[in-house]
């Protein structure tokens, strides 16, 4: 059985998951709620567990081909013969967009013949103040 662990987390926090090789997903251009003025006071509390935060970030044009690259990168892996695939997956505040994608991919890749861990390293921290904002 494969095993996989899945950690989304934010780079703002300056506390990077260490594993061997890594498949490392960037979701930095995907929507933001904390950067949108219109979603900003109802997104921003929740995190990429809610479906609408999930919603609202995989409407990103490219979020769902990210994701489906991402899912195909760890099969690949686990077909060439690896039994353990740490994934890490960011953001920059690891508590809307990391945590969404990783939420998907687990349920993606959660099949018979593979155990799947998924943990969200910086969720429940204060939201970060944008790095787009000068």
């Amino acid at each position: 059985m494969a095993s996989i662990r899945i950690t989304s987390y934010g780079t703002g926090h300056h506390d990077t998951p260490t594993a061997d090789d890594p498949v490392v997903v960037d979701t930095t251009a995907l929507h933001n709620p904390p950067d949108d003025p219109a979603v900003r006071a109802t997104l921003t509390q929740l995190t990429g567990r809610h479906p609408d935060v999930v919603a609202y970030v995989m409407a990103t044009p490219g979020a769902a081909q990210l994701l489906d690259t991402t899912r195909r990168a760890v099969e690949r892996r686990i077909a060439d013969g690896e039994q353990h695939v740490d994934v890490h997956v960011h953001c920059y505040g690891g508590r809307h967009r990391s945590v969404a994608l990783a939420g998907l991919l687990t349920t993606a890749l959660t099949t018979p013949g593979h155990h799947v861990q998924v943990s969200h390293r910086h969720i429940d921290r204060p939201v970060l103040p944008s790095r787009t904002t000068t």
